[in-house]
């Protein structure tokens, strides 16, 4: 038979075991309950920080869009925002206790945030390339301008002595006199006696001038600015348009000054008044003179 005493000693030792073996329990319950809750608050803590960078990449990305004039890189801008939006609604909607789609979506913004260095250093290139594109532009157009203006200047200076020299070649008729006659070939100051008008003047002497046959046309305008004419295809241009004229006359100019004759018979009414002589040579006009008849 058992000893009591022993027995009692055997079952005081079992219950202090069982109470130990009860508080380690309690204690690893208490403790994984503690972890669990950390790791809860941790989990919440990194949700928070995930947002919060999303949200700021989605910012920065309409801050790049404002910076870029290229269509096709705006485009893809474009693309990378809304790829952030919507990984955003989808950290909004997992539970912080989720760890998996928590890790997940950190490595998405790690990718992302790859994506969007490639894109600041592609932006700040452009960017660089256009300042150098337009300091060459700037460059380049102050050059054409600056030429510009020097072809510019040369054309007037040419476009000044081409008249310069256009004018010092050109004929020039002085020396103009008429001389009305009679049918006797005298000077007559009667207009009922004239059947001619003898006009005499002098071609100067001009060494720059181009010699050769000339051709000199003479109008004779009376006072009502009618032109004395035989017939009304005996025209020139001068100016850019057809004048009519009364005399035509060839000449062999050589340079030299050179005296010149020309007649008019007269056939229509002459009145008294101031008549006007004008003399034309290789589209201008060389010499003026006035006359009245009585």
């Amino acid at each position: 038979m058992a000893d009591p005493k022993k027995k009692n000693i055997m079952l005081i030792s079992g219950g202090v075991v069982l109470l130990l073996l009860l508080a380690g329990v309690s204690s690893l319950l208490f403790l994984e309950k503690k972890t669990n809750r950390e790791l809860v608050q941790e989990f919440e803590l990194e949700k928070e920080d995930l947002e919060n960078q999303y949200t700021t990449f989605a910012k920065q990305y309409d801050e790049l869009k404002l910076t870029v004039s290229n269509d096709s890189l705006s485009s893809l801008l474009e693309k990378e925002q809304l790829k952030t939006q919507r990984l955003l609604e989808e950290l909004r909607t997992v539970k912080s206790s989720n760890a998996r789609e928590i890790r997940r979506l950190r490595n998405e913004l790690a990718t992302l945030r790859k994506v969007m260095i490639g894109y600041i250093n592609q932006i700040d290139s452009l960017n660089r390339l256009t300042v150098k594109q337009k300091a060459i532009i700037a460059d380049v157009t102050e050059k054409y301008n600056a030429a510009s203006a020097t072809i510019s200047n040369l054309s007037e200076e040419k476009k000044a002595l081409n008249q310069k020299v256009t004018l010092a070649a050109q004929l020039d008729a002085t020396r103009i006199e008429i001389t009305p006659l009679n049918k006797r070939n005298r000077s007559t100051k009667r207009i009922k006696n004239i059947v001619r008008l003898q006009i005499d003047f002098t071609i100067t002497k001009n060494i720059t001038a181009e010699t050769g046959e000339r051709t000199l046309y003479v109008r004779i305008t009376k006072p009502d600015n009618d032109v004395l004419s035989k017939n009304a295809s005996d025209i020139f241009p001068y100016e850019n348009r057809d004048l009519r004229y009364s005399i035509k006359k060839y000449i062999e100019y050589d340079g030299e000054e050179q005296p010149v004759t020309v007649y008019w018979d007269v056939e229509e009414f002459l009145y008294a008044g101031t008549y006007r002589v004008d003399i034309f040579a290789d589209g201008n006009l060389i010499g003026s003179q006035s006359f009245a008849l009585d």
